[in-house]
């Protein structure tokens, strides 16, 4: 099962970088939900390949395609499938990789776990089986946004050394992050992020970054404790994405250099309801959700596949050089921005409908 997340809401994710096609099976979608393509093809647009000079130039639409559980415009309550089939495929780029194990990249590992592997571009460890977690994202977020008001919006905080500013939590929109081919709300900061990311693009090289995502309106009493905390399940989400290797939640490692009295969030009384005056929990309490907006940060490592030439060693132990072909980007954070957005909503969605089985 370990392409399958969610505990009532289930998303199984399938296909490889260079197959026929990628997507997911949703079971658990409730019932009678008004839902239709054009309600997940925004978010997988935002995903897709080639949209900017900042990104791989493979050329996809990424159209996704219904193929169960809906009829006449409602889900049945019966499991959703999602196609979206890959056009602009090159396995040929990737013959010297059959050899070689690109550094740092999960042609090893997945080798030595399971005796065989798909060279083409990483198969499953391709950011390519994302597709799947986004379709399924925009149906978790279409029905917090119904029955809720809940938005979530994710944005580049850093890349490299770089770092974004601070950002208005209760303001930012997703408008005002795509005003930017790097998807950082600062215009200033956007600017140096693009200048960089062009730079180590025409070197051949790569670099990392960090994205932020808020998840506002969100009901009181999200999260299971013990093991399966609020912010314990977001780690768990984020984590898993391709190249994702640090999560910290409110005032995350910041707060480690903090005294008790600086760091506590005061209540306070706020439009009929309990509500804190700072929000260095990041919105969560005890593992639940306080009320508060929920927010956070992912850190994503420089993408593996670089064409400078790397001194490494073949599968057979033989000295060599790898220069790595194919199509890249040279920072994966503007396109992971509706990623984090979307496995957010699938833990977000998980934990509602487990509370409110819970209430019934």
């Amino acid at each position: 099962m370990s392409s399958t997340f969610g505990t009532l809401f289930r998303v199984s994710t399938f296909g490889e970088s260079h197959c026929a096609a990628v997507g997911a099976v949703v079971d658990g979608v409730p019932a009678r939900m008004r839902l239709a393509e054009s309600d997940i093809q925004p978010q997988l647009d935002r995903r897709r390949p080639g949209q900017s000079e900042f990104s791989t130039p493979r050329e996809e639409k990424d159209l996704v395609t219904i193929l169960s559980g809906v009829e006449n415009g409602l889900t049945l309550g019966t499991p959703v499938c999602l196609l979206v089939h890959n056009r602009d495929q090159r396995p040929g780029d990737y013959r010297e990789m059959e050899a070689v194990p690109r550094p740092s990249h999960a042609d090893y590992s997945y080798q030595v776990k399971y005796g065989i592997r798909a060279s083409s571009g990483g198969g499953r460890s391709s950011a390519r089986e994302t597709i799947g977690r986004v379709a399924a994202g925009a149906i978790a977020e279409k029905y917090l946004a119904e029955r809720f008001g809940v938005e979530i919006v994710a944005w580049v905080d850093g890349v490299g050394e770089l770092e974004g500013g601070a950002v208005d939590l209760e303001g930012i929109s997703r408008q005002e992050v795509d005003a930017t081919a790097v998807r950082c709300p600062n215009r200033a900061a956007a600017e140096s992020m693009m200048q960089l990311i062009g730079s180590v693009r025409d070197r051949k090289d790569s670099v990392g970054g960090v994205v932020r995502c808020v998840c506002r309106n969100l009901p009181a009493g999200l999260g299971e404790p013990v093991f399966d905390k609020l912010d314990a399940l977001l780690a768990h989400a984020m984590l898993s994405l391709p190249a994702a290797k640090g999560f910290e939640i409110g005032s995350g490692f910041g707060g480690s250099r903090m005294l008790g009295s600086a760091h506590n969030d005061p209540f306070v009384q706020k439009e009929g309801r309990l509500g804190t005056v700072t929000n260095f929990s990041g919105g969560v309490q005890g593992g639940i959700s306080n009320g508060e907006p929920v927010h956070f940060r992912v850190a994503f490592k420089p993408p593996a596949t670089v064409s400078l030439p790397q001194q490494t060693a073949a599968f057979d132990g033989t000295e060599t050089v790898l220069e790595a072909k194919g199509r890249h980007d040279p920072c994966i954070v503007p396109r992971a921005v509706p990623i984090v957005e979307s496995m957010a909503a699938l833990v977000l969605m998980d934990l509602v409908l487990r509370q409110e089985y819970r209430t019934k």
